[in-house]
């Protein structure tokens, strides 16, 4: 009976590897996301390789992940040396890695308290909890968000969002919530009053379009801050981490949210979320009332501090430079083509191209010429590379788009 089971077991494994990992794929979860026709192999720096020998230039990043490129070696050898630690003990325990990494988390954001979770989705959620939990004792309950905005997928960031595809089905979802046009600064000022606990914004949008609050729109808000006293909730999951050239893409405006919720970069490529906090805050959350079994890995945060350590010896400096320079030199392609491209916006490595006709196309295009992107909001190509871009990689990725648009 045993060989049986053991030659049924080796019948198996032989038919799955015959089968490739498409076919699998599939067959064993369920369908949903849209992937790209590549099966992964490895990746290093700027390029993904593909099993069938290819070499990608990676201008997604993960999607806003990997900001010091695939498997930098620091990072490597700082998980693996965690790893040869302990992978996970829980939250139970005092743990150096954790402390080490909020120890530079706080610092870098220049905020005072950390909760650590495992993605953007888990922060968002949290900080509503937090923001209600807050307006519990001071009769504010409403929550205020914009078109736009994406934050995450959770049935609290669904709430603040109003993308009827992410929404569809889904409901009801958390009452007391109001999802506003962003930048309509009338709307913005006759929406909130005294009931208002907390407005979500991130201050570049990225799912929306690679697309900045305007000025006057952060001066109103933070007027009506002053006025009515709730809080600002920045969502910096896709725009923190020194993706725009400064740690949070707030600080390019004149304001200092209560909270921050973000993930992606921060993680060093593996699963990590914080929530960050004022002092202001510190005591909303008492013991019990808010945790994750996963949140602040040993391994993540290992990670994390790695890549934070990186972003402290120059990284945000160099992508400011190599940012501005991408954008020049897309814009330049804008003038070439007037007819394809509308706008060319964002900081860092944070960049939209916005077309005159639906991006999707252009994305395939770029993917055939080994070139990886993504297209958002129906009509914009959205650039997220990791920090280390450089100029041959840049015109790379001009010389591509000249070639498409010439066709």
């Amino acid at each position: 009976m045993a060989t049986t089971t053991t030659s049924h077991s080796f019948f198996y494994d032989l038919l799955s590897i015959m089968r490739t990992v498409t076919e699998q794929e599939h067959e064993l979860f369920l369908q949903t996301y849209k992937r790209l026709p590549v099966e992964i192999d490895r990746a290093e720096g700027m390029y993904v390789y593909a099993n069938d020998g290819r070499r990608y230039l990676d201008f997604l990043g993960g999607i806003a992940v990997n900001a010091a490129g695939h498997s930098h070696p620091r990072i490597v050898h700082a998980v693996v040396d965690q790893m040869n630690r302990y992978a996970h003990v829980s939250n139970f325990f005092y743990q150096d890695a954790q402390v080490n990494f909020v120890e530079k988390l706080t610092r870098l954001s220049r905020y005072d308290r950390a909760f650590l979770c495992n993605s953007g989705t888990e922060a968002t959620d949290g900080a509503l909890k937090l923001v209600r939990r807050w307006g519990s004792v001071r009769q504010k309950s409403e929550v205020i968000a914009f078109t736009g905005g994406f934050h995450g997928r959770g049935y609290g960031a669904l709430s603040i969002m109003d993308k009827p595809k992410y929404k569809e089905g889904m409901g009801p979802f958390l009452s007391g919530t109001k999802v506003l046009p962003f930048n309509d600064l009338d709307r913005l000022a006759e929406s909130v009053n005294g009931a208002t606990a907390a407005v979500f914004i991130e201050f570049l949008q990225g799912e929306g379009g690679v697309r900045w609050a305007n000025p006057e729109f952060v001066q109103l808000l933070e007027h009506l801050r002053k006025k009515f006293g709730f809080l600002i909730v920045a969502d910096e999951v896709q725009g923190g981490g020194g993706r725009t050239g400064t740690f949070f893409s707030f600080e390019h405006f004149n304001v200092h949210p209560d909270i921050v919720t973000t993930a992606k970069v921060i993680g060093g490529g593996l699963p990590l979320g914080a929530i960050l906090t004022t002092e202001d805050l510190a005591e909303v959350f008492d013991y019990g009332r808010h945790g994750t079994t996963f949140g602040g890995n040993a391994v993540a945060c290992a990670a994390g501090s790695a890549l934070l350590d990186l972003i402290e010896e120059g990284l945000m400096e160099q992508v400011k430079v190599s940012g501005s320079h991408l954008i020049a030199r897309l814009k330049e392609l804008a003038a070439e083509f007037p007819e394809r491209i509308a706008d060319v916006r964002g900081a860092g490595a944070m960049v939209g191209i916005e077309l005159k006709e639906e991006a999707a196309p252009i994305v395939e295009q770029l993917l055939s010429k080994l070139i990886i992107a993504n297209a958002t909001n129906e009509t914009v190509i959205r650039l997220l590379p990791p920090y280390i871009f450089e100029g041959e990689h840049v015109e790379r990725l001009i010389d591509a788009l000249r070639e498409i648009f010439t066709w």
